[in-house]
């Protein structure tokens, strides 16, 4: 396309497009007015030629202005979204405009379709100018999506993840459609087709979500791995997965262009071709778009080379360096070929923010807050400190007193509740299974979600309580790293919502000191690290009550916040109990509390400082020593260590229903001042960071897991790693001299 003569009857938001083109043949017949016309919502047939021709203009509207971004910044990845722009502006012109991705790296086309839907303008960007400024910097657009981004449902950043925030908005909005686009260089990421088989298993009504792959050949530096498949191989490849129904458009098809290769840039096709290639697409999307509202389980794939229609094709599309700038001719050149005339960008505009009924800052299921059943007072037990009581199983009764108020709530597990001494939520809400049977507590309709992987288990509850409704992961804690990086993911956007939600809520049992029969494979605590390490984000909270009563506030106290990442860690073991209900609720408010005191010693003030459950059976053992030996003891339960660090060692006031709340010096003082304190820990020091950092006892050590090994109790795994009464006197005794 040649330059334009004029802008001056360009719109107002197009303020900074640096190229023009001429009008598009038939542009006056095709494009005089917006074909979603005004007070409807999608184009009224998907056949209609103005309506394939207007779609083609909003495809490349979108690729031209992802192009200019990346290029405004030379940084950023236009490639992958390119080749899906087809899609994505058939999708929008069918009125389906909740759209989701697992490709972090389709951000500046989800960002153009935001500004060209107006949805922007909410964060002050209402020029392309504007938009180029505010491109990944910092309070703008972030390289790879967020959900705080005005209009988008989720972020986007590690691959695999995109299905799962699809399937969660199917099950909380079923009478909407929810895409989410993916790469097939994304494909090889663990779980995502057989996620979505499963989900069809347990969830067979909820097909409202569209899988649709955009297959290109290519990942992000190399050719994807799937790229020498044939389209009988994909589709069948699909089907195998469970999909009834795979509607499969091929560029190659109707290249009329003579490309070598089996993936095509449609955008170098005759005009005509090319309105033949967007109407067998935006039929396509119709027909799946259809299905899978009818109740098929259905996917849609595009089929064209990577980087089609931007500055050139294949991996080296992915991504711009520095050198890609808006003035290098190869930039200059791939603008020119996408420019579009000044009356074409207002159609664009006119289409997009009709389409779905306004634009989605204002249409986005995300955009409101989900009411959600009310709970009322939790039925809690409290233990007397003469009995034993099982934390998880203490846990269980409130779960299921949380599912029975609220029908939408999902427990999700992959080794099983039962596993877990957890076994009393699965009786009152049932394992959802096509299978009744009553030994099992199957039921279609059950509650509990229990696909054997931990992606699939973190990956829906995380994106249930994102989209704004409760849900509950369980794991075992040494498996719960495959699932976590989406729950990562989960409360960084939460963290930035302009919304409330309710947190996402794990809890981990089996720790490794109960797992010594399974060896190493099942003693894996080294992840409280990572938890502790995510404290100062500002919304995230490790959660380590120390008996049946405490874990019942804790649980009580997660399900009632908002907008965080609330991890439980406990036991599924008869364990003593040393607080009442009302100590729990002041040491989980505080963050710590003391369960023993001795009445004097001549030796000097011994403090422990205890993360855990089981752990505090040596720590007491060593009081009966310590104590023998003329030495006053203190045992303080470190129940909730996000509220013990300084307010300066987190970034509290960053994040969304901010908590303010932090243990003063002279309470923490209180609590941990000794002559020597030892912290303790059943698995890694790391949530203990906030008492050795606060505490101004002279002498300090910690007694904290090391390594797993096969062994026969959960005394002979914490002597495996020198978690002993003996050892904790002996180390006492030597920071004394």
């Amino acid at each position: 396309m040649t330059a334009a003569k004029t802008t001056s009857n360009a719109p107002d938001f197009c303020e900074g497009i640096q190229h023009y083109g001429e009008a598009w043949p038939k542009f006056t017949d095709k494009a005089n007015t917006a074909v979603i016309a005004k007070g409807q919502s999608a184009v009224a047939d998907s056949k209609d030629a103005r309506a394939v021709y207007q779609t083609m203009l909003m495809a490349d509207a979108l690729r031209y202005l992802t192009l200019q971004v990346c290029g405004s910044k030379g940084s950023g990845h236009p490639g992958g979204f390119a080749s899906s722009a087809d899609a994505y502006a058939s999708l929008v012109m069918l009125g389906h405009t909740n759209i989701v991705t697992e490709v972090g790296h389709h951000a500046p086309g989800f960002y153009s379709a935001m500004f060209l839907d107006s949805s922007l303008e909410e964060m002050g960007i209402k020029t392309v100018t504007d938009m180029q400024k505010r491109f990944r910097e910092r309070e703008g657009l972030l390289g790879h999506l967020s959900g705080a981004i005005p209009g988008l449902l989720a972020p986007a950043g590690p691959l695999g993840q995109g299905q799962h925030f699809a399937m969660a908005g199917a099950l909380l909005h079923p009478d909407k459609l929810f895409p989410f686009t993916m790469g097939d260089g994304g494909m090889g990421e663990p779980y995502i087709l057989s996620a979505m088989m499963h989900f069809n298993t347990a969830f067979p009504q909820s097909t409202n979500f569209l899988p649709t792959l955009v297959w290109n050949g290519y990942s992000q530096e190399h050719h994807s791995m799937v790229s020498r498949m044939s389209n009988e191989e994909m589709t069948r490849y699909w089907m195998g997965h469970g999909f009834k129904e795979v509607v499969l458009v091929d560029a190659k098809d109707f290249d009329d262009s003579n490309q070598k290769g089996d993936y095509i840039d449609s955008t170098y096709f005759s005009f005509e071709n090319r309105l033949k290639f967007t109407a067998a697409v935006l039929a396509g999307v119709d027909k799946a778009a259809k299905s899978a509202m009818a109740g098929t389980l259905t996917a849609f794939i595009i089929k064209q080379m990577k980087g089609a229609g931007v500055h050139t094709v294949g991996a080296k599309s992915h991504n711009l360096y520095p050198a890609d700038t808006l003035d290098q001719p190869h930039i200059i050149s791939g603008l020119q070929r996408r420019a579009l005339n000044p009356e074409a960008w207002q159609i664009v505009r006119d289409n997009f923010s009709r389409a779905g009924g306004g634009p989605a800052v204002k249409t986005s299921v995300t955009e409101h807050v989900l009411d959600i059943a009310p709970l009322g007072k939790l039925p809690m037990q409290d233990f007397s400190k003469t009995d034993k009581a099982v934390p998880s199983t203490a846990m269980g009764a409130l779960v299921a007193a949380v599912g029975k108020a609220d029908k939408r709530f999902i427990v999700t597990n992959a080794d099983g509740n039962e596993a877990s001494a957890m076994k009393n939520i699965n009786d009152a809400l049932k394992i959802r299974h096509p299978t009744v049977d009553p030994l099992y507590n199957q039921e279609p309709s059950g509650q509990v979600y229990e696909p054997l992987n931990e992606d699939a288990c973190a990956g829906l509850a995380a994106g249930l309580a994102l989209f704004g409704s409760r849900a509950l992961w369980l794991s075992y804690e040494s498996f719960a790293i495959n699932g976590w990086p989406i729950v990562q993911t989960v409360t960084q956007a939460m963290a930035e919502l302009r919304r409330k939600t309710p947190s996402i809520v794990s809890m981990f049992t089996a720790g490794a000191l109960e797992q010594g029969r399974n060896g190493w494979t099942h003693q894996r605590p080294e992840i409280e690290n990572y938890f502790a390490a995510m404290m100062r984000n500002g919304n995230v909270f490790p959660l380590f009550p120390c008996d049946a009563n405490a874990i019942q506030v804790a649980y009580e106290w997660a399900t009632n916040s908002f907008n965080k990442g609330m991890v439980i860690i406990a036991s599924k073991s008869p364990l003593p109990v040393y607080m009442s209900l009302d100590e729990a609720r002041h040491a989980v408010d505080e963050g710590a509390a003391t369960i023993y005191q001795s009445k004097s010693g001549k030796k000097g003030t011994v403090v422990f400082a205890v993360t855990g459950d089981m752990v505090f059976l040596p720590v007491f053992k060593a009081r009966d020593k310590l104590e023998a030996e003329g030495y006053a003891v203190r045992i303080v339960a470190v129940v909730n260590p996000r509220r013990l660090y300084r307010p300066t060692d987190i970034a509290w006031d960053t994040v969304s229903e901010p908590d303010n709340r932090f243990m003063n010096d002279d309470r923490f003082n209180a609590l941990f001042d000794g002559d020597v304190l030892l912290a303790v820990s059943g698995g890694p020091s790391a949530p203990l960071e906030p008492v050795l950092l606060r505490t101004r006892a002279p002498k300090r050590d910690t007694f904290a897991w090391k390594r797993g090994e096969t062994t026969a109790s959960p005394d002979e795994i914490m002597g495996f790693n020198g978690i002993t009464a003996d050892a904790m006197c002996d180390r006492v005794k030597t920071l004394s001299k």
